[in-house]
């Protein structure tokens, strides 16, 4: 009886999953592959630039100002701006084009562990060990809402596309998703034993996806709050998860030290990608052919990678110790990398 229970739960979810593939299929011409540690998925044929036509990037700046560890650094959507989120509990807007500090926001009372603009760039949503997740007017710096809920610390927030929806995830095993003009909770989506280490909406804002302590990458469907598919892969556990907007993609990373890229649909390993160290975080560039990377203590770079070939196309170096992440601004000219050191660093495109 209990393994009929299984078959029945296992091919239900299949056809959740295969209803979600043909809604994404129905709206985007891209190919589809899974980027475990990191992982991606995208859906249908596209061309890779060649890679002698590759990217290549130098150093434009430091940013300094931070007392303690630079957990996250996020552009705004228009890469004038950088939201940085800190050790030292507190949120700093930067100036990426005079480098200079503009604003820092003091709020939160424990650990700031992410930041990041809204779409439209008039908001800033913050999550820290203190359990709150804070929101900040971007004109005024001051701040328009404090959301509590959980019960433990706020480890991730994540604006849905269209703005209008928050996700959060917290050591108390839950992800929340947020009315952002309320500030009340809409859906309570509950892990059952494992911890979740990040959570992203996907682009149809009908969607999250989690990474789990067991190594699980699951789908959400966030109107029903049932998972609709599972994937695994890791061989340690994965830290972190990134969906382009412009792709039905994602890319999520482990402690492993390797990328590794599978087709989704095959779900079979394309590529294995492999850094010296562990690596702490991933980000697509907006054509989603090319990604960096970067990683922990041992190796301290950033690397830059072709999806399609696999290979290694610059590695960036700079940081006196580990980074914690990186982003990539909305035109791809530049990338903002956080760290141990207390320092953000720029880097623009030659």
């Amino acid at each position: 009886k209990k393994k009929k229970k299984k078959k029945k739960k296992k091919k239900k979810r299949e056809q959740k999953w295969d209803g979600f593939l043909n809604l994404i299929l129905s709206f985007h011409d891209i190919r589809s592959y899974v980027l475990f540690g990191c992982c991606l998925f995208s859906i249908k044929n596209y061309t890779v630039s060649n890679i002698q036509q590759g990217k290549y990037f130098r150093p434009l700046r430091v940013l300094q100002g931070h007392f303690d560890v630079v957990n996250s650094a996020k552009f705004s959507s228009d890469a004038t701006k950088i939201v940085s989120a800190s050790k030292d509990k507190t949120v700093r807007i930067w100036n990426t084009q005079l480098g200079n500090e503009i604003r820092s926001l003091r709020g939160h009372t424990s650990c700031v562990n992410d930041a990041q603009f809204s779409p439209d760039g008039t908001m800033i949503a913050s999550c820290s060990n203190d359990k709150s997740i804070r929101l900040w007017d971007v004109r005024s710096f001051r701040e328009v809402r404090k959301l509590q809920g959980h019960s433990s610390a706020v480890t991730s927030v994540h604006f849905s596309s269209d703005g209008k929806k928050l996700v959060s995830n917290s050591n108390d095993q839950t992800i929340r998703i947020w009315d952002v003009m309320s500030g009340q909770v809409i859906h309570i989506l509950e892990e059952s034993v494992e911890e979740i280490r990040d959570v992203q909406f996907l682009s149809d804002c009908q969607h999250v996806m989690t990474l789990s302590d067991d190594n699980t990458i699951a789908i959400w469907d966030v109107n029903s709050g049932d998972i609709i598919h599972e994937l695994q892969g890791h061989s340690s556990y994965a830290i972190r998860a990134q969906l382009p907007l412009s792709a039905p993609s994602a890319a999520t990373i482990s402690n492993d030290s390797a990328t590794r890229i599978y087709d989704l649909i095959s779900k079979t390993q394309i590529r294995k990608l492999v850094h010296s160290g562990g690596v702490n975080d991933v980000q697509f560039f907006p054509d989603c052919q090319t990604i960096v990377s970067c990683s922990m203590d041992k190796d301290k770079a950033i690397r830059l990678w072709d999806v399609k070939f696999g290979v290694e196309l610059q590695k960036m170096e700079g940081h006196s110790k580990g980074i914690t992440r990186v982003d990539v601004s909305a035109n791809g000219n530049m990338i903002a990398s956080s760290s141990y050191d207390g320092t953000i660093r720029l880097w623009k495109i030659l």
